[in-house]
């Protein structure tokens, strides 16, 4: 009569919501982990392509540090240290593999394969994946759809129909049945009950372990209002962080691909003066392991931007396709 069973309900609805918006905050995670783990392998592939060009330039620059020595144009110090670098070459190209192969495991795992019964074809991660364009001007409505916003805003609107079902439980219960109206409480008897003053002696007696039941839930109301509060500003910082990342580490790899372009014309001019004779083909090797770092920093600045990407993808709650955006620039 009073309403209270239609706020428990209400109450339990918006915890099934809050519990279904946790599950899906899960799934976000979950894609989240799967996309930067795959494309970690990616650039594991990669930086063993990379790391066997160099270790062959440098097997190149070894032997002719050999010759060099063996007329003895060079002392024992500079083929001992370019023996050095080689060795330390080829370890990390070991533990590269190494890596790849964990992190291989890890996505097996993700995919909920047992490690080692999946595998990844080897590709270029730069030539698979293309970063994603990050629209200018995103709208704030974005926040609203995360899965913890959207949780914890349940769970406010919970605790309030909680504790409106506590407020309600001190009201007498009244129960209509079949048999001509009469109950442990008759309505009848309600009504005199008003009529007369004697509700505070017969009928709320029983109402007071009730009181404390609403001190709770008024306690648990202000708590998750706190809570709604502290996610809501957590969510703001996070997607400002990303797009903070996204933007810085876009411009450096800007930066890096001006590098690389330059090197490659660098190494291009000096093959052509080792044709005429100008340079020697010790300094043409020097050149091509000066490029191959510099693409080594490229491809890692790219992995960065798309893992950078990923993170804004989930702090927005799931990207911002479907959305409007502003022209604003940030």
């Amino acid at each position: 009569m009073w309403g209270k069973t239609k706020k428990g309900v209400q109450g339990q609805t918006a915890e099934f919501h809050a519990t279904e918006a946790d599950w899906r905050a899960g799934y976000l995670q979950i894609v989240a982990d799967v996309s930067t783990t795959y494309f970690l392998i990616l650039q594991l592939d990669e930086q063993v392509e990379q790391q066997q060009r160099a270790i062959t330039k440098n097997e190149q620059i070894l032997a002719i540090y050999e010759t060099l020595h063996s007329n003895g144009l060079i002392s024992d110090t500079d083929v001992l240290r370019q023996r050095a670098e080689n060795n330390r070459l080829t370890k990390d190209l070991l533990e590269l593999r190494r890596s790849r192969d964990v992190t291989e495991n890890a996505l097996a795992t993700l995919l909920g394969v047992p490690a080692g019964d999946f595998k990844v074809q080897p590709d270029r991660l730069q030539q698979r994946v293309q970063v994603p364009t990050v629209p200018a001007g995103l709208p704030l409505e974005l926040l609203a759809r995360r899965p913890d916003v959207v949780a914890a805003e349940f769970r406010v609107l919970e605790a309030h129909d909680l504790m409106g079902q506590a407020r309600l439980a001190q009201l007498p219960s009244v129960s209509l049945t079949g048999n001509g109206g009469t109950s442990s409480l008759a309505l009848s008897d309600l009504f005199k009950a008003f009529t007369f003053g004697l509700m505070r002696a017969s009928i709320f007696r029983r109402s007071i372990p009730h009181q404390g039941a609403c001190q709770d839930n008024r306690g648990a109301g202000q708590s998750r209002r706190a809570d709604y509060r502290r996610t809501v500003i957590a969510a703001y910082e996070e997607v400002e962080n990303a797009l903070v990342n996204v933007e810085a580490h876009r411009r450096q790899k800007e930066q890096l691909q001006k590098q690389v372009d330059q090197l490659q014309l660098v190494s291009a001019q000096t093959e052509a003066q080792l044709e005429i004779g100008v340079v020697s083909q010790l300094d043409v090797f020097e050149n091509e392991r000066s490029l191959l770092s510099a693409q080594d920093e490229l491809l890692a600045s790219y992995q960065q931007v798309l893992s950078d990407t990923v993170t804004l993808y989930k702090a927005l709650g799931g990207g911002w396709s479907g959305m409007e955006v502003t022209n604003a620039s940030r």
